[in-house]
C-alpha cells in the first residue's frame, strides 16, 4: 500500500463521480487484462469455477500523498532504481486495509490515476522507525540512497501524513518494509 493519491478536487455533481469511477475501473482492468499473463495468471473468459483472482484486477494506489510524488516515485520504480516501499503501519489500520504478504500483486497507479505498472510483493518485514537498515534505505531508491536521507524524508513525510490519522511521528513507530518486484509496465 503506500498512501492512495486523488488527483484533482472531488466532483461535485454525484453522477460524474459515477462515470469517472467507471472510466477508472475500465482503466485499471484493460491494465489487468494486458499484465495478467506476467504474473501467470491467465483467465478462461471468466468460465463457471475460474479462480477469481485470475480474473479481478489486484488493488490499484498511488505512492505518496499527491500527484507529483506519485509520478516522482513511480518514475524510480519504472527505472528499476525502486525495488521496495515503506508503509507506517498506523496507516494500514486507520485505511482498515491488510499488511501486504509475500506474493500479493498490486497495480501502481501514476499521479492521474492511470495503471503503470504491476508488481509482486517479494518480502514484508515490521520494525521500529529507527531500525530501518541501509539496504532498505537504498532499495527504496530515493534521494542519495543513504539511511540518513531515507530517515529526514520519511520523518518530514510521515510527521505531515500522519496528523489526518490522528497520530504522531516517533522514532520508535512500527514501520512496514516491503520489497517488490515488477512483473509488467506501460
Amino acid at each position: 500500500m503506500t498512501d492512495d493519491v486523488t488527483s484533482g478536487d472531488v466532483p461535485q455533481d454525484p453522477q460524474q463521480s459515477g462515470l469517472d469511477d467507471l472510466v477508472q475501473a475500465e482503466r485499471i482492468t484493460a491494465f489487468w487484462e494486458s499484465a495478467r499473463p506476467k504474473a501467470g495468471r491467465t483467465s478462461h473468459g471468466g468460465a463457471v469455477g475460474e479462480r477469481s483472482e485470475n480474473v479481478v484486477p489486484p488493488p490499484a494506489w498511488a505512492f505518496g500523498d499527491s500527484p507529483g510524488l506519485a509520478d516522482e516515485l513511480l518514475g524510480l520504480v519504472l527505472a528499476g532504481t525502486k525495488t521496495a516501499t515503506a508503509s507506517a503501519l498506523w496507516e494500514f489500520e486507520v485505511a482498515e486495509e491488510p499488511l501486504p504478504r509475500r506474493g500479493d500483486l498490486s497495480i501502481v497507479l501514476d499521479g492521474e490515476g492511470a495503471p503503470r505498472a504491476l508488481i509482486r510483493t517479494d518480502a514484508v518485514e515490521t520494525v521500529p522507525f529507527d531500525e530501518v537498515t541501509a539496504e532498505h534505505a537504498r532499495l527504496e531508491g530515493e534521494d542519495d540512497l543513504s539511511l540518513a536521507a531515507w530517515r529526514e524524508g520519511h520523518e518530514t513525510y510521515w510527521r505531515r501524513t500522519l496528523e489526518a490519522a490522528g497520530r504522531t511521528f516517533d522514532p520508535s513507530m512500527p514501520v512496514v518494509c516491503e520489497r517488490f518486484t515488477v512483473l509488467y509496465s506501460e
